[in-house]
C-alpha cells in the first residue's frame, strides 16, 4: 500500500473521530437522568440587569483526542521511511498526533456562553454563567432554576 495514501486515510480517520466527539455536546433543553429527573428544583424569579458574552471552555478533557491522535499519528508516521526512518516517523507522528488530538478535543469543548447578572425579587443580586442557547436582555423577567449547586436562567 502506498504510504502517502495510507497517511491520508489515517488523517481522515482522525478527523472523523474528533468530529464525532465534538457532536456529543448537549443543548440547554437536554435533561440529564439521575441529575435532574424526579428531583425538586428551587425556582426564584428576578430581572436581568446585565448580560455579557463569554467563552465556556471544557476543563474535563477525557484524553480520548490525545490517545486517538497519538495512535493514528504513530501509524501514519511509521510509513514515512524504512528501517530507522520508520521508527523516527512513528515516534514523531505519535507525539504530534497526540498534541493535535488533544487540541482538537479541547477546541471541540468550547462554546459560546453568557454571564447573566440578575436582581432577584428578594433584593439580592446573583450572576450565572451558562450556554448561550437563549437570548436575554436587561429588563427581561426570568426564572432561576437551581438544585442548590447548579443553576440555570430561563424565561
Amino acid at each position: 500500500m502506498n504510504s502517502a495514501r495510507y497517511g491520508k486515510k489515517a488523517f481522515a480517520t482522525l478527523v472523523l473521530l474528533v468530529a464525532s466527539l465534538a457532536g456529543c455536546a448537549t443543548s440547554g433543553d437536554t435533561v440529564r437522568a439521575g441529575e435532574q429527573v424526579n428531583r425538586e428544583q428551587i425556582v426564584r424569579t428576578g430581572v436581568v440587569e446585565n448580560v455579557r458574552e463569554v467563552q465556556i471552555e471544557n476543563t474535563r478533557n477525557t484524553g480520548v483526542g490525545s490517545t486517538v491522535g497519538a495512535v493514528v499519528g504513530g501509524v501514519a508516521g511509521s510509513y514515512a521511511g524504512q528501517g530507522r526512518g520508520s521508527i523516527v516517523g512513528s515516534v514523531l507522528g505519535a507525539v504530534f498526533g497526540g498534541i493535535a488530538g488533544g487540541a482538537a478535543e479541547q477546541a471541540g469543548g468550547r462554546q459560546a456562553g453568557l454571564e447573566i447578572a440578575i436582581k432577584l425579587d428578594d433584593g439580592r443580586a446573583i450572576s450565572i454563567v451558562q450556554a448561550a442557547d437563549e437570548t436575554f436582555r436587561p429588563g427581561d423577567r426570568v426564572r432561576i432554576i437551581s438544585d442548590g449547586i447548579t443553576a440555570r436562567v430561563t424565561r
